[in-house]
Order: structure tokens, then sequence, then C-alpha cells
């Protein structure tokens, strides 16, 4: 890597801050990423924009543009090029079906860049008024977006404001496990801690941030709830599987070593030992156990698609499902009744019957 090109370190990790360093103006970007990490953001969204920033300071390098120069533009060539941009593994005569290029990033990680891209010059413009902010509003921040309400019941909505730097995302259904690929990952976890961690997500639908999160206060085993802290520090209380609280209260009277940690899950064995389980280390768990277990698709997420999808297909409402998953938004819910082939066929059926009898009717 060359010396002149900006890099990224962690300031203060626990804190969830990071900051860009050498060469070039990045006392701006630095700024930036510290109010982020001020204002809440969890430190996954914090390292992203973080990362991003980074990309898009060496672009700017590479380009020979300073931040100051930055137009719209430079921020539509910089568009193209991450539309562009050849990277490893990718191959001219393989092309994904919801990229449909053979080449560039995901667009949900272009439009992630742009976002952080926005917010940074949107920052630069509360602290100097005067600053031209390069990101394009016009029309495109007057758009509803998909889904919002439209007609008579228009004027209820709050339009949100959208930046014209976005692709167009393909719109992805959650993929959950099937009976058989549950059975096979779940069977090749071999830890009353791994099987507990896997069973919060599969019964009680929480994600990977919430299950690392949780503090050993926070589960009332006796009582079988959960209290789990999720996006934007929201609290919700979830319901505990009793196998699961079994598995947590063996965990806890057997394999959890001494430590003076209140994190929930620790580190087992090692030279972290009783140290809190990081992200880093779920995902090593995970990967080991897709490789033994041959699912390839029996990531901790998946767990939590099977949740949701299996609660859709139960016929919860959709209020308690949104309430469960902790979703901010309504159609993050809805996407799991739109999946649920249980549900979807029943309403089919009962619109068929009613069909026949009004036809013979006639």
């Amino acid at each position: 890597m060359s010396e002149d090109l900006p890099s990224i370190r962690a300031a203060e990790v626990r804190a969830g801050r990071w900051e860009l360093t050498g060469a070039g103006e990045l006392s701006l970007i630095n700024d930036f990423l510290g109010y982020v990490a001020d204002r809440g953001y969890s430190p996954r969204t914090v390292r992203a924009y973080a990362f991003d920033l980074l990309h898009f300071t060496r672009w700017l390098a590479a380009e020979q543009t300073g931040l100051d120069e930055v137009g719209t533009d430079v921020l539509l060539r910089y568009l193209a090029a991450n539309r562009a941009e050849r990277r490893n593994g990718q191959h001219e005569n393989v092309i994904p079906l919801a990229r449909g290029s053979a080449s560039g990033f995901a667009p949900a990680t272009i439009n992630r860049r742009m976002a952080a891209i926005s917010g940074l010059f949107t920052f630069r413009s509360m602290r100097d008024p005067d600053a031209v902010n390069p990101v394009p509003k016009g029309p495109a921040a007057r758009r509803t977006a998909r889904g919002e309400r439209t007609g008579l019941l228009a004027h209820l909505a709050r339009p949100k404001p959208r930046s014209g730097l976005r692709v167009r995302e393909p719109r992805r259904l959650p993929r959950g496990l099937d009976r058989a690929e549950t059975a096979a990952l779940l069977g090749s976890f071999r830890t009353d801690r791994d099987r507990a961690i896997a069973g919060l997500m599969l019964l009680s639908g929480l994600r990977s941030a919430e299950v690392l999160g949780l503090r050993v206060a926070e589960v009332d085993i006796g009582g079988g709830w959960v209290r789990v802290t999720g996006k934007g520090d929201k609290e919700r209380r979830v319901p505990l599987d009793p196998d699961v609280a079994g598995l947590i209260q063996s965990y806890l009277l057997a394999e959890r070593p001494e430590t003076v940690s209140k994190s929930l899950f620790v580190v087992a064995k090692g030279q972290h030992r009783g140290q809190p389980l990081t992200a880093a280390g779920l995902r090593r768990i995970f990967r080991y156990h897709r490789e033994i277990s041959g699912v390839a698709a029996g990531h901790p997420h998946a767990l939590r698609h099977t949740f949701g999808t299996a609660l859709a297909e139960a016929g919860v409402d959709l209020p308690v499902l949104q309430a469960l998953m902790g979703h901010d938004h309504v159609e993050s819910s809805a996407a799991y009744i739109h999946l649920a082939p249980a549900h979807v066929r029943a309403a089919y059926d009962a619109a068929r019957e009613r069909q026949r009898a009004l036809q013979g009717g006639c």
C-alpha cells in the first residue's frame, strides 16, 4: 500500500470511533465520523461509513481532486466508477442476475457509500452554511418512496428526502432455511453456548448484534423473557423459548468461564477466554458449522428469517410480527407475509372457492 494513500484505523474501538490517517486533508472526514458516533449510530454503521469514505478519498487521490473541488459532476463520475470497477473474483462471462453486470459493487454498497458522502457534505454545510453541497436535491428529494400513501390520502404522507445519486436496488425477499437445513445446522453445534445463540435467532428472532449485546441480567429464565436492545438503542421484550432457556441455564451453570464481564456470551477458551464474544468470533463459529453441516445458507440472519417466515405461516398479525422482529417499518415485516407459501396458498384456495361458488350460483 502506498504511504501517500489514506488508510484507516480504529481510534476507540469500544466507543465505535474510526478515523482516516495519511496524506491529504482528512480533518473534515474525521470530524464527521466523530459526529456520527456521537449521534448514537451503531458501531457497524460508523465502521461502514469510515471504509466508504476511505474508498472515496482514495478515488479522489487517484483523480487528483481535492475534497473542496468535489462537485456534482465529480460525484457522478465516482458513481459510474463504482459500477464499473472490476474486483477480485469477477469474470466477464459471469453476470449475477441481481446486479445485471459482470463488474462493479452491489447496488446496496454503492447507495450506502453515496449516503455516507451525502452525510459528509451535509455535515460540512452545517458547519459552513456558505459551502455548496454538491449532492443534488431537486425533484428527487420531493418524490415519495415506493409504498408510501398516494391519492386522496397523499397529504398524510411526509415525503422522504432522497438523493438523486442512487442506483436501483433489486428487492429481495428474506431467505430462510427449510426444515432439513435447520436440523442439519443445529445438529452440528456441540456446546450449549452455541446452541443457545442459534436458538435465540431461530426461536426469538434476534439479530447477531442483539445476541452479542445481551447481558446476563437481561435474560429472565424463569419468566421466559429477554430484554433486547435493537437498532437505534431501541429496547423490546421478546418471549424466550423454554428449550432455549434451558440451554442458557446449562451454559451459565456449566460452561461459562469465571469472568467479570456482564455479557451473556463470552469466549470459552484461548487467550481471550472470559471476554465478550465478538462479531468476528460469531462469524467464525457459523462459518465452521456451515462447512461441517453442508448448509451453505446457514448464516446467522438466515435463522432470523426462518423465525419471521414461521410466524407469517402461522398467521401471526402483522403488528405482532413487527414487534417481535423489532422492525421500525411495517414494510419490513410485510416481506415475510409475501414469503410465506402456506399463508399465500390458503388465501388463494379460499378465493378460488368463493369464485367457484359465485359461478355455480349464476
